[in-house]
């Protein structure tokens, strides 16, 4: 597998598309925000406001019940929701320079709460550098999706599929 993988590597994610522009979600207590107030790969966002950020994208893209849970304590979670289709969505979020990447161990500890813990349906490190080959590799066979720099890029444009858009195929996926 190429290094900085990309949200369509190893079939997790398929076609997307944009939902209801302008939909508010809860953002853990902060208020409730407008889906697509901030540009997600915004050099000057701060993780928080990197976590909003995506959290306005499930928004904008029909998710429901979208909430803003990142934080010390966290176990993992930056942002749950309900995708459109109905299935419990847990998004850990990892804001960095765009030349960093997003290790195996760093998957690692997010596999190991996001279904157990959490409850997801769908499990997605979105990240604003890249993954490394091992980080993708084991995403894929506990079935989490790894969505980088450009397919966030994608996503946001709206010319990429969402994180939840498609199934991670069943070869891929051995379990955490």
């Amino acid at each position: 597998m190429e290094e900085g993988g990309n949200v369509g590597e190893g079939g997790s994610v398929g076609e997307g598309g944009a939902g209801a522009a302008g939909a508010a979600y809860d953002d853990g207590g902060v208020g409730a925000v407008e889906a697509g107030d901030a540009d997600p790969l915004d050099e000057l966002l701060d993780p928080e406001e990197f976590e909003r950020a995506v959290a306005g994208l499930c928004a904008r893209d029909g998710c429901t019940g979208v909430e803003v849970v990142g934080g010390a304590g966290d176990l993992g979670a930056d942002v749950l929701a309900v995708t459109p289709d109905g299935r419990r969505l847990v998004i850990q979020c990892k804001r960095y320079d765009a030349a960093a990447t997003v290790g195996s161990q760093d998957v690692q500890r997010f596999g190991g709460t996001c279904f157990a813990v959490h409850g997801a349906e769908v499990a997605a490190v979105v990240t604003t550098a890249h993954f490394t080959a091992p980080a993708v590799e084991y995403a894929q066979w506990c079935g989490i999706v790894c969505v980088d720099r450009r397919a966030l890029r994608a996503w946001r444009d709206g010319t990429g599929p969402a994180p939840w858009a498609a199934p991670v195929r069943p070869e891929d996926t051995a379990g955490c």
